[in-house]
């Protein structure tokens, strides 16, 4: 088995490598045929020739393939098959506006955009039949892996529940606590493919990792905070002697003046694009139940600064007359327009005139109200951290997380972003909330049980 391990990557790449060159040859077919035939009927077939043509093709596949990097297409043994097949028809419909645009500026005009349309119908058939294949021959190649998890003071019920969603892939076998003693834990890891280390002292978690690695065995970790601080540090090359600097103060100058200046762009258009969409939503909810069309509330951004946030009504005008809480599942607060624009995450393009005005970002740590901010940091005074950058419309968090996302594990990709912050980052990441507008379960609210997100254990 370790010896077919060696080649599961090998296996990804081919796959990835197959879907680049039929993506290449479907666009050199309708290039060839029809696009540079347009050019010499126009007489600009001179520019083109030869070499001119392969990098047009070139041009293509760069963009397709940037497109399905950035939305994790190329993880077939990672992701789920539907999420694959989500992420490289995103990245086919995205990758296909920007070739179009690449060719009307090569063609000097507006040209037929038919072909490019029927090779992307034709290109998405076979990436999800060609996906289906690679991922079943994946899974026969390489079954669940068998694991232990080993857990310290709290039994990880939750993190189990959530490693079972993805049963294709990762197998927990069984549970042991750490107390029994290094020695015991030692003989029962080495009986399996690879071990889950959850909320660990760091000297036990320090000697069985060092122990996994002598011995070859795969190790998951669940990362304390300073974990992520220390994956965020620079390093110090000054002496023989490694060292990591972590600088602690958020953003710096010149980061936070690109990103201001990205967020007034990015805020402009999508306040002029998204207007249409803003008229329409108004008019539902004032024509559902007469009440006021926007919802305003004090939020925190950076520095724990107070501001109004500005968003959609999509529950009752009475909707916190027993309290301020999160909403739950199913819950009964939501108006039918609530829910449809809550689903698609259009309650919050408001928010886009916060951003204009400075009290937010295009990207940074959901917003949180005081209310809920102060019982959070009762219990983890660390939530205080993700407020060294400026709060955001969509996020680390709000990407890979899920809006009943436990405070601990928000705080945890918050600190994740800021201690990895880049431009770059900042347009993943927005790309990224593309794809969970079509991901249901993101929107997914607590249990009628909790008023916010803290689980039982954190309290």
């Amino acid at each position: 088995m370790r010896i077919r391990e060696q080649y599961k990557h090998l296996l990804n790449f081919t796959a990835n490598i197959v879907t680049l060159i039929v993506d290449a040859v479907l666009f050199g077919l309708v290039w060839y045929n029809y696009y540079a035939s347009w050019e010499m009927d126009n007489g600009l077939v001179s520019q083109y020739f030869r070499r001119g043509n392969w990098a047009v093709i070139g041009m293509y596949i760069l963009i397709i393939f940037f497109f399905t990097k950035v939305f994790g297409g190329y993880r077939i043994g990672y992701m789920r098959v539907t999420d694959i097949i989500l992420s490289n028809m995103l990245a086919l419909v995205l990758g296909h506006i920007v070739a179009f645009l690449e060719l009307c500026l090569i063609c000097r005009d507006y040209v037929n955009p038919i072909p490019l349309i029927n090779v992307a119908v034709i290109e998405a058939a076979f990436i999800v039949l060609w996906n289906i294949m690679v991922r079943k021959a994946y899974q026969m190649l390489y079954p669940p892996r068998q694991m232990i998890l080993v857990y310290g003071q709290y039994a990880p019920d939750d993190l189990i529940a959530k490693i079972n969603t993805r049963k294709d892939k990762y197998n927990i076998c069984g549970t042991v606590s750490c107390t029994v003693g290094l020695n015991r834990l030692y003989q029962i890891i080495d009986d399996y493919k690879a071990v889950v280390l959850c909320d660990l002292p760091a000297e036990v978690r320090n000697d069985i990792m060092k122990h996994c690695y002598e011995e070859g065995i795969r190790t998951y970790v669940t990362p304390k905070i300073t974990d992520i601080m220390l994956r965020g540090a620079d390093d110090i090359h000054l002496f023989d002697t490694p060292l990591y600097l972590s600088r602690n103060n958020g953003l710096s100058i010149d980061q936070r003046f690109f990103k201001r200046a990205m967020d007034i762009i990015i805020s402009l258009i999508g306040i002029v694009l998204a207007s249409p969409f803003m008229l329409i939503i108004a008019i539902a909810i004032k024509l559902y139940d007469g009440g006021p069309v926007f919802y305003k509330q004090e939020r925190l951004t950076r520095g724990q600064k107070p501001f109004m946030i500005i968003k959609f009504r999509s529950m009752t005008t009475k909707s916190e007359d027993k309290g301020a809480r999160l909403c739950a599942k199913d819950d009964a607060r939501v108006t039918p327009v609530g829910n449809i624009i809550r689903n698609i995450h259009f309650d919050e393009l408001p928010q886009l005139f916060n951003i204009l005005k400075g009290d937010m970002s295009v990207v940074g740590p959901r917003p949180e109200r005081q209310v809920i901010a102060d019982q959070y940091m009762d219990q983890i005074p660390e939530f205080a951290f993700r407020t060294k950058v400026k709060a955001g419309l969509t996020g680390y968090a709000q990407v890979w997380g899920k809006y009943n996302t436990t405070p601990y594990d928000k705080l945890k990709m918050d600190i994740t972003y800021i201690e990895n912050y880049s431009i770059w980052l900042d347009i993943k990441l927005i790309l990224l909330t593309i794809k969970i507008l079509f991901i249901k379960e993101n929107t997914e609210g607590v249990d009628e049980t909790q008023i916010t997100a803290l689980k039982k254990h954190d309290l």
